[in-house]
């Protein structure tokens, strides 16, 4: 029985199979996955949504009684129903070792994501929170003189600036 194997991860080749004996007469436990078949009422009728917790049950029999997959019949659930590990078809060879009211599947609503709408006072407390521009260049010292007949300071800086650049 093959327990575990390696393959590479780039080429995706086999690198190695670890293997296990078995005698066909003692019970042995392994995982089976589960596979829905069928399609629930609740989901068709009633606008639900069908949701698979678990994917595969542990379950203990002989080497020869291993199912490839174990089908759980969703085709009766409505609205709010689960299906459990005891509801899934088995056999007197298989023994299920995961705990048979643990939910295998189930019908549930939509769930709707809620967006607030931000109040006026917090739109108007950010608003205010932005910080301010300041203008760089000539763009409001060009021309103007202030009331007292002297040029801004800034817009001598900029003369002497564009004078510098001149004589270079």
């Amino acid at each position: 029985m093959i327990v575990d194997w390696q393959a590479d991860p780039i080429k995706g080749a086999l690198l190695h199979v670890d293997l296990k004996r078995i005698a066909m007469d003692q019970l042995l436990r392994v995982s089976v996955p589960v596979l829905l078949k069928g399609e629930a009422p609740g989901v068709k009728v009633q606008g639900g949504i069908l949701e698979q917790m678990m994917r595969e049950v542990e379950i203990e029999c002989l080497p020869a009684d291993i199912p490839n997959h174990i089908d759980g019949d969703v085709s009766q659930l409505m609205f709010g129903q689960t299906l459990r590990v005891s509801d899934l078809p088995h056999s007197d060879k298989i023994k299920f070792i995961t705990d048979e009211n643990q939910a295998i599947a189930h019908v549930t609503a939509v769930k709707e994501v809620v967006v607030e709408t931000p109040v006026e006072g917090a739109e108007a407390a950010a608003t205010t929170a932005e910080p301010e521009v300041i203008k760089k260049g000539k763009q409001e010292a060009e021309g103007e003189v202030a009331e007292g007949g002297e040029k801004p300071a800034k817009a001598e800086k900029a003369e002497k600036a564009e004078k510098s650049e001149k004589k270079k």
